[in-house]
């Protein structure tokens, strides 16, 4: 079973992380990885930099253009990954926008990803019809599972559709806005996390946008399963060594 199908399993709410290869520094990757896992982490969400990243707020904006300057490549990523799961054991994803995957062959993208130990991909700007049309056989013969997004905009119609085609977990979006552009969540996505609820979706949700503490965690997770935490870990890397990671963490679970 795919370790991510397994982790969605365990009796508790989920803590995922994410944050952009090659920032701080070029060669700190592994080394956050390994950390955020012993910081009791449940999965990690690693961004493949990308010139332009729309939907991206400036605080992951600003990662993933430091991280270029850096010389993080798409083929360093997967060097720099190459035994990584000799030291870790929680899922691992991928996220990233299309156009760096479809330089490097999509084939050979889910190939490597495979061969290292990559469990699923994020994909924010493939289309669903492409994904179904031209690649869920590649990411199926690779073992890789392709997650979705929905957002508060996102029809009920189109929210069962992507369920249908889903087998992990739906990347449950809090908010239109881009990621790091609030504080705390108001009555509007509380009611949209409920009504999400409401659906009885046969896939998990995991919320990410705009969780950045312990409370805003826990609201997310109400009745989710989970939550992603970005724009605020990337802040704290940027004041902080790695080896404070597990005090981030606590600040959260």
């Amino acid at each position: 079973m795919n370790r991510i199908n397994q982790k969605l399993q365990e009796n508790k709410k989920l803590l995922s992380i994410y944050f952009t290869a090659g920032y701080p520094n070029v060669n700190d990757t592994v080394s956050i990885i390994e950390q955020l896992e012993k910081s009791g982490v449940d999965m990690i969400e690693i961004g493949l930099p990308f010139s332009d990243p729309l939907a991206d707020g400036p605080t992951i904006q600003e990662s993933s253009t430091i991280a270029i300057q850096n010389g993080m490549t798409t083929q360093l990523l997967f060097e720099q990954l190459t035994n990584i799961r000799n030291t870790v054991k929680i899922p691992l994803l991928i996220m990233g926008y299309f156009n760096p995957i479809m330089q490097f062959g999509v084939e050979e993208f889910c190939k490597k990803c495979n061969e290292i130990g990559i469990d699923g991909l994020i994909i924010p700007d493939l289309p669903i019809d492409e994904y179904l049309s031209e690649y869920q056989s590649i990411f199926v013969k690779h073992n890789l599972k392709n997650v979705f997004l929905i957002t508060p905009q996102t029809s009920n119609e189109r929210i069962t559709e992507i369920d249908s085609i889903s087998d992990s977990f739906i990347y449950m979006v809090s908010t239109a806005a881009v990621t790091g552009s609030q504080s705390g969540f108001g009555e509007e996505q509380l009611n949209y996390f409920k009504r999400i609820s409401n659906l009885n979706l046969k896939n998990p949700q995991i919320v990410g946008f705009g969780i950045s503490n312990k409370e805003t965690f826990k609201q997310a997770t109400l009745h989710q399963k989970g939550a992603i935490i970005g724009s605020a870990f990337i802040k704290f890397l940027k004041d902080n060594s790695i080896e404070k990671i597990p005090n981030f963490i606590n600040f959260i679970i």
